[in-house]
């Protein structure tokens, strides 16, 4: 404890550190919750995983601009419960940046927002409440003077995962294409699959290309657990703004589904099992229909059935693309554990594409 006592130090913190221990289980970074002494906040220590986010002043740059520019419309509003409703990070002591580099890891430090909770629960429920959640978040950044930085270039670019399966095809680095030549004739298949429809599926690259498709401030995670709820169940503020960054809103529609909608992990090998959920899909689209309402285009309204479709597809093929490259990016448990994942986004990907005339009736009906 002693040592992230004198990182906390190095920070503007009010009262005393009485103690720091581990906080959550979040796969990125590790966090830590900071008690002080009575009558000051407590605060969150996070390690920044700079493997992942290789420019921290970036990504605390791209945070700062969107939690003050969310707390300044919260002021005008009149908000009276505003250090919940945003995030607020400290400044180190010295220089004013919102991280600290202390020669082998980068940290940062957030007040602790008291009395929030987190769910777990993907369910009509709480998928309306994160439609609606996320939906306003964008609609609280859509005139973000600042522009931001991407702190994952090319996360969720289409072209860009096609290219690298076609090189590791070229490769084929594991010798698992060749040897399937001489087996069952799967991966040919999938490829094959995924050729037929590629070009249709970067379909968002092009129509930004053509001017019609704008890039908006967006969170890139939307999970449930990427809120926090009040004591009364309502949702108090989108948190782990890492990934907010330039991307289309398909980013936060797809990205959502492609987990909730699905009833069964993205690595149950029962692949009968998987389906995509339209009440699901119903229920986050009713809520993020109503939470960007003030500036949604029609283009990107109407292609939420293509984002719906997009992210099991894209997923299907960074897991074949790692599989064949010969398991270098995922972490697997066992051999085929890449393709397992592959066959299981392959099929919610099936499933999603003949759901989408249903998709686009629910969403001609709000």
């Amino acid at each position: 404890m002693e040592k992230f006592i004198a990182i906390a130090k190095h920070f503007a913190l009010d009262g005393d550190i009485l103690d720091i221990r581990p906080l959550g289980n979040g796969l990125i970074n590790d966090t830590y919750k900071v008690t002080t002494s009575e009558g000051a906040p407590d605060y969150v220590l996070q390690r920044i995983n700079h493997h992942i986010f290789t420019d921290v002043d970036l990504l605390q740059r791209n945070i700062e601009a969107v939690t003050a520019h969310i707390r300044a419309k919260l002021e005008a509003a009149g908000e009276s419960d505003l250090d919940r409703k945003v995030l607020h990070f400290v400044p180190v002591k010295e220089g004013g940046k919102t991280w600290y580099y202390d020669g082998e890891s980068y940290w940062r430090i957030s007040v602790f927002i008291d009395r929030a909770k987190t769910y777990e629960t993907v369910d009509p429920t709480y998928s309306e409440f994160a439609g609606e959640a996320f939906g306003h978040f964008e609609a609280m950044l859509a005139d973000l003077p600042e522009a931001l930085g991407e702190t994952i270039p090319d996360f969720h670019n289409m072209e860009l995962r096609l290219r690298q399966l076609v090189d590791a095809v070229r490769e084929d680095k594991a010798g698992r294409l060749h040897a399937d030549a001489h087996g069952s004739g799967e991966l040919r298949a999938i490829l094959s699959e995924i050729d037929a429809d590629g070009e249709r599926m970067c379909r968002a690259e092009q129509l930004h290309r053509e001017g019609k498709l704008p890039k908006r401030v967006c969170h890139c995670d939307t999970k449930v657990n990427n809120m926090l709820f009040d004591e009364n169940g309502d949702v108090l503020c989108v948190i782990d703004l890492d990934t907010v960054m330039p991307s289309y809103v398909f980013s936060d529609f797809g990205d959502f589904l492609r987990t909730a909608a699905n009833p069964v992990a993205e690595d149950a090998p029962e692949v009968e099992k998987v389906d995509f959920r339209m009440d699901i899909f119903e229920a986050f689209a009713r809520g993020y229909i109503r939470g960007t309402a003030d500036f949604l285009l029609p283009v990107e309204r109407e292609n939420l059935p293509y984002a719906a479709c997009l992210f099991p597809f894209m997923q299907a093929v960074r897991f074949f693309t790692d599989y064949l490259n010969g398991d270098t990016y995922y972490k697997i448990r066992y051999p085929e554990h890449n393709l397992v994942r592959t066959r299981n986004q392959m099929q919610l990907y099936r499933s999603a594409k003949a759901k989408v005339p249903q998709m686009q009736r629910f969403l001609e009906s709000l």
